[in-house]
């Protein structure tokens, strides 16, 4: 265990609990200790938990195309309770139709997620990330 908690969850109304388990056990193997909020996470249940928890990062998933509309406010709620400079990651189908990742990562960047990773990501990326973002050795 490096000590770095993470906040893991399926945000909105999406209930793709598949990678939500596989990143779970992906990220503890990295050492991380993981709370997993399961599917259907409301923002404010993150940010509870995030607080309760005293956790390094909060982490987004959402795979039915929603992801912007449910994750849109998320870091000024956490400026707002405190935590605003939690390391904010997130990734999946994260919007509706065909545009462009660029686009969408930019659309996250702006909304103020630190790290935005497209469909088909292996969780190796953002476990290497988040050891960096968070200062763990490797």
């Amino acid at each position: 265990m490096n000590g770095k908690k993470l906040i893991l969850g399926v945000i909105g109304a999406d209930v793709h609990a598949v990678g939500n388990k596989i990143l779970a056990y992906a990220f503890e193997e990295a050492g991380f200790k993981v709370i997993n909020l399961g599917v259907m996470v409301s923002q404010e249940e993150f940010i509870k938990a995030a607080i309760e928890t005293g956790a390094h990062a909060i982490l987004v998933s959402s795979l039915y195309g929603h992801g912007e509309l449910d994750c849109r406010g998320l870091r000024e709620k956490c400026e707002e309770s405190g935590i605003g400079d939690i390391l904010l990651y997130v990734g999946g189908n994260l919007v509706v139709g065909k545009t462009p990742f660029e686009e969408v990562k930019e659309k996250f960047i702006n909304m103020g997620f630190n790290k935005v990773y497209p469909p088909g990501t292996l969780p190796d990326e953002a476990i290497n990330d988040l050891k960096t973002d968070l200062g763990v050795d490797n």
